[in-house]
């Protein structure tokens, strides 16, 4: 059974359609990668699937269970944890303080569990192959991609089934992405269902089992790995027919331009000869 399944889900706000009949299905074990440029309808899948919208169309399914969800509380409870590109981190505040943010361990008389709070960050780190020197340390030295692997230990430690990362190569070099990725991996091979959101087809083939293409709001493709190449999918996000198209129009011009250019050459040599003008 799917941790997640929509069946041709749509949103709209007011007259305009953000989203229109997008089916995908996220596995346990499985990295699900969704691609589109700015406008796609990226933004929209993540906060339907986030809770933070409900769908008007279609169905969204968790674990075979239909759901409408009226906030991210409601869709964290049923397992699905989403890692924003923009962190919800406190920079000042330690590693172990940021991972524990809003859900502390506390001991007799209210107290908080520090120690408790330092070594399970340091251990959960460990296990997804995180390995900072000091958990105290805060958290705003560390690097993006650090930062981006902090949140995802974080979400497995609390219990996700379901792993929703926004755009979290965007912006980073290409070590940093390789960091990242690598983790991305490892929640995989723990069990978790994950959705990548990027516009990167060469950070999403490496990792991904799945691939929904979105454009526009709409799925131009959805394919299984052993479905489509790299280069295929590459060329879908290139919008290959479109720059084909586009390449033609390009030397269309090209070519009208050198004829112009030589009625035009043409044109001056025999106003030149008509005033008698010669060039040596």
């Amino acid at each position: 059974m799917s941790l997640i399944r929509l069946d041709s889900v749509g949103k709209n706000y007011g007259n305009i359609i953000a989203l229109r009949d997008v089916s995908l299905e996220v596995a346990a074990g499985e990295v699900t990668c969704v691609l589109g440029d700015n406008g796609a309808g990226k933004s929209t899948l993540i906060k339907i699937v986030a809770g933070l919208h409900r769908h008007d169309s279609g169905t969204y399914e968790v674990e075979g269970d239909p759901v409408a969800f009226d906030s991210p509380r409601q869709a964290l409870d049923r397992g699905i944890a989403t890692v924003y590109q923009d962190l919800a981190v406190v920079p000042l505040m330690p590693v172990w303080r940021n991972f524990f943010l809003g859900s502390e361990k506390r001991r007799g008389f209210g107290r908080l569990d520090i120690e408790h709070m330092r070594r399970t960050t340091k251990s959960e780190l460990l296990e997804m192959g995180i390995d900072l020197r000091d958990v105290d340390q805060p958290i705003g030295t560390l690097s993006g991609g650090e930062r981006q692997c902090v949140a995802i230990a974080r979400a497995v430690h609390f219990g996700a089934k379901v792993l929703v990362l926004d755009e979290p190569t965007a912006a980073l070099g290409v070590k940093q992405a390789g960091v990242v990725l690598r983790y991305i991996v490892q929640a995989r091979e723990r069990g978790l269902g994950v959705i990548f959101i990027t516009h990167n087809p060469h950070h999403a083939y490496p990792v991904g089992d799945r691939f929904l293409v979105l454009k526009r709001g709409r799925s131009i493709a959805y394919h299984a790995k052993d479905g489509i190449s790299q280069d295929e999918l590459t060329a879908l996000m290139a919008g290959g027919e479109e720059l084909e198209q586009l390449a033609h129009e390009l030397q269309s011009v090209s070519s009208a331009d050198k004829d112009a250019t030589k009625r035009a050459a043409s044109e001056l040599a025999e106003d030149a000869k008509r005033l008698g003008i010669t060039s040596d």
